[in-house]
């Protein structure tokens, strides 16, 4: 198992979390320690409680038990502003983009977000006159392959293209952790090998935590995996040991069967 040596604490820490609307346990007693710099991937067929553990993480959603420690700093009850100040950022399974704004100025409010400040939109205007920024916006533009339509307005990007700014939106920042829920979702097999060297490119410094049902681009990623089943932890291991885990294999194959 990837570990890293210099930090004794893990970047994320779960204990006994859990989550239920009404009687339904939709998340059930999970706990599980990522180590910092770890490539996590959480796995499971629909209804299996990934997204809504993401929720939890993220703090989009409250527990309803159990604990949640970010980078040695308890969060349980802690709204997501604050966790995305200790250097969490996460991407939906929908993007969240400004569409009447051009990719660069979608660049600009992320960075712009990170100061205390009410003239956001007058700002923008003045956005070139920021050589540092300027500099930042055409790195991480360049790393999503997005350098050629930094002028573009987001609402012409296709579908591959929203998927890359809205991953540059999530790094610009230069996280900690980045929670990707489902990164390769509705991409073309072009795209998602885009997507595959995009987040491997990324700095180990940065622990990914990610959903995904593209099983070979999460894997050829992954360092551990935890499968979901029925809002519990099922199984965990390498990716070798899943790969090979029969009792996986028949909850995968059954939907497969399924669909």
């Amino acid at each position: 198992v990837f570990m890293q040596t210099n930090h004794q604490t893990p970047a994320l820490s779960l204990r006994g979390v859990s989550k239920h609307f009404g009687g339904v346990r939709a998340v059930n007693n999970v706990t599980t320690d990522i180590a910092y710099g770890e490539r996590r991937l959480f796995i499971g067929t629909n209804g299996a409680g990934k997204t809504t553990l993401f929720n939890l993480i993220a703090g989009d959603l409250p527990v309803s038990t159990g604990s949640i420690q970010l980078f040695g700093k308890d969060v349980t009850n802690m709204p997501t502003r604050k966790r995305v100040k200790l250097g969490m950022r996460r991407t939906y399974q929908t993007s969240a983009l400004f569409d009447g704004l051009t990719v660069r100025q979608n660049f600009y409010l992320a960075l712009l977000g990170e100061k205390k400040t009410g003239s956001h939109l007058n700002m923008l205007v003045h956005h070139r006159g920021n050589p540092g920024f300027e500099e930042k916006i055409q790195e991480t533009a360049k790393t999503v392959g997005l350098e050629a339509k930094l002028d573009e307005d987001v609402s012409a990007l296709s579908h591959g293209e929203r998927r890359q700014l809205e991953f540059g939106l999530a790094i610009i920042t230069d996280p900690q952790m980045l929670l990707f829920d489902e990164p390769a979702a509705g991409l073309s097999a072009e795209e998602r090998k885009m997507m595959l060297q995009m987040i491997q490119s990324l700095s180990r410094d940065i622990t990914i935590v990610m959903i995904e049902h593209d099983i070979d681009l999460a894997f050829a990623i992954a360092d551990y995996v935890v499968v979901m089943f029925d809002g519990e932890v099922f199984a965990e291991g390498t990716v070798d040991e899943i790969r090979k885990n029969e009792a996986v294999q028949k909850i995968y194959l059954g939907e497969a069967a399924a669909t």
